[in-house]
């Protein structure tokens, strides 16, 4: 079983997501895009699913699942009572309702590490001076030919770069990001 604060646990850990209050009602946004809203009782959620699949997930638990209003059926949306949600379901249906809204090269920070998705959420708000402690002194830095070391090169270089990728690997030492690892 979960609830709404369970929800916007999972749901503002991702990057570019944000909760605003719309008609009376909470929403989980990617800047113009909801991908997790809840009824004024909190104690049902929409979230973002595709249209193709949604009357399997409804016929599979429909006590838990069902569809959304007549004039919401245009959307690419289901909704689910939370109750019936554990844990793991929710914040899988969560972060696949995050991934249709955000760009492809994100789909796989909810998978990395907690440090390594937190410092990647912070580059995404280009809030830099936060990503600092995250990153191990020594850090190593490694995309395709270039081959950083450091904490402070590190950075340099990420204020250089306007839009980098989200690494492929990384390694995680006393809670610090001690290997990034990129193509």
């Amino acid at each position: 079983m979960t609830d709404a604060d369970a929800v916007r646990r999972v749901a503002l850990g991702l990057p570019r997501a944000e909760e605003h209050l719309v008609g009376g009602r909470w929403k989980l946004k990617v800047r113009r895009i909801v991908f997790v809203a809840f009824s004024g009782d909190e104690e049902e959620m929409g979230f973002g699913f595709p249209r193709e699949e949604r009357d399997g997930l409804v016929t599979s638990a429909p006590d838990v699942f069902f569809l959304p209003p007549a004039r919401d059926l245009r959307y690419q949306w289901v909704c689910a009572r939370l109750r019936g949600l554990d844990e793991d379901l929710m914040r899988e249906l969560v972060v696949d309702a995050w991934r249709m809204c955000v760009p492809k090269m994100l789909h796989e920070l909810p998978d990395l590490p907690a440090p390594a998705a937190r410092v990647w959420d912070l580059l995404d708000r280009q809030d830099r001076q936060a990503v600092r402690p995250l990153l191990h002194p020594y850090v190593r830095w490694h995309d395709g030919s270039l081959r950083l070391r450091g904490r402070s090169n590190v950075l340099a270089h990420l204020a250089r770069s306007p839009t980098p990728r989200p690494p492929d690997q990384v390694e995680v030492r006393d809670g610090q990001v001690a290997r990034w690892v990129r193509g």
